[in-house]
């Protein structure tokens, strides 16, 4: 009787180590494949509520911890303990700076505080955008012949008097109000309003001067 409770007593603590190995080693090779194609795909860091994922400085479970910047991207470099099962992303931020992350962590995190796209992309377009729509600009104005003084103004965006309103609107951009008038005489005047608070003075298509707001 003794005996035989031994026996059971020993296998139950087999089947308690077995399990131990399988719950460290719990990847298939299917599974680890599904990993490793990850590598080499760029990921953005997305806040929620002030909240960040939070990174390894090495592939251990009791490693020291960084915590990335807002919008920061990082690449996923490699899948490394791969031979172990027990893996871990390696990645490369932007900063230069490299991490490691589970890849249970990096699954609860993506598409919330781990993003596929760049969150700041359509910041980026437009800023790319306006930087070529200026670039045209300043080669229009260096086009023209016009004395280098009036030149510098106009790349500053300072119209210079004398100039006619197709002149001045593709130094200075369109405004946002135009308000006409003709009086007694048969000069025709217009008065420019843009954002900033400027307002530009015509009189027969020509620049004749401008007013700013107080303190610029």
């Amino acid at each position: 009787m003794r005996k035989s409770f031994l026996i059971v007593f020993v296998l139950l603590v087999l089947c308690d180590f077995s399990g131990l190995a399988f719950a460290s080693n719990h990847y298939t090779a299917k599974q680890l494949d599904a990993l490793a194609a990850r590598v080499g795909s760029a990921f953005w860091i997305t806040p929620v509520n002030g909240r960040v994922p939070v990174f390894l400085i090495a592939p251990a479970p009791n490693a020291a911890t960084f915590r990335p910047g807002n919008n920061e991207s990082f690449e996923i470099t490699e899948l490394v303990g791969r031979a172990q099962k027990n893996p871990y992303f390696k990645v490369k931020f932007e900063s230069g700076k490299v991490g490691y992350i589970k890849p249970e962590a990096f699954h609860e995190e993506l598409n919330s505080t781990i993003a596929t796209v760049d969150p700041t992309a359509d910041e980026k377009r437009k800023a790319e955008e306006l930087a070529e729509e200026d670039k045209k600009r300043v080669d229009w104005i260096q086009a023209q012949p016009w004395s280098p003084i009036v030149k510098q103004a106009a790349i500053k965006r300072q119209a210079t008097p004398g100039l006619t309103d197709a002149e001045v609107k593709r130094v200075l951009g369109a405004p946002k109000r135009i308000v006409k008038r003709r009086g007694i005489t048969s000069v025709r005047e217009e008065r420019w309003f843009y954002p900033d608070g400027s307002i530009l003075s015509f009189q027969n298509g020509l620049f004749t001067g401008v007013e700013r707001p107080s303190g610029k």
